[in-house]
């Protein structure tokens, strides 16, 4: 527990994490009410910058980087060439590519549809970063 809610920034972020899978599970399960996908997306967008901003902070990134350029410091949790940093870059990608799609769209669909991939790009670095923090 102490992994998930140990001092605020890890708690913050775990709350944070859960309200995002909570607000998508909550857009899949009423597609069928929704009526402006372009908004969900913007919400998506911004709130899973900031719990990225949040998980990078409790992981240590800017320190990983940081060691990396000059070794100045300890590096955070994960190495800047391992598997949660490349599949957390390929979910940003997909996060970015339909960022930039959705406002393109012509249809509520296609907008859907982008939604969609942005949803599984932010599911990906959650469950592959979650996962990793167990097991390192």
């Amino acid at each position: 527990m102490r992994l998930y809610f140990g001092n605020a920034v890890t708690t913050v972020t775990t709350l944070m994490i859960f309200f995002l899978l909570g607000f998508i599970g909550y857009s899949v399960f009423n597609r069928a009410n929704i009526q402006y996908w372009g908004r969900r997306s913007v919400i998506l967008l911004i709130f899973g910058l900031v719990i990225c901003c949040f998980a990078a902070a409790r992981d240590g990134l800017d320190k990983t980087i940081q060691n990396a350029i000059d070794g100045s410091c300890a590096p955070g949790i994960f190495s800047l060439i391992s598997v949660p940093t490349i599949v957390g870059c390929v979910g940003a990608v997909l996060i970015i590519v339909a960022a930039i799609a959705t406002p393109i769209a012509k249809t509520q669909h296609s907008r859907e549809v982008w939604f969609y991939v942005m949803s599984g790009g932010a599911v990906l670095k959650i469950v592959t970063m979650e996962i990793s923090r167990v097991i390192f």
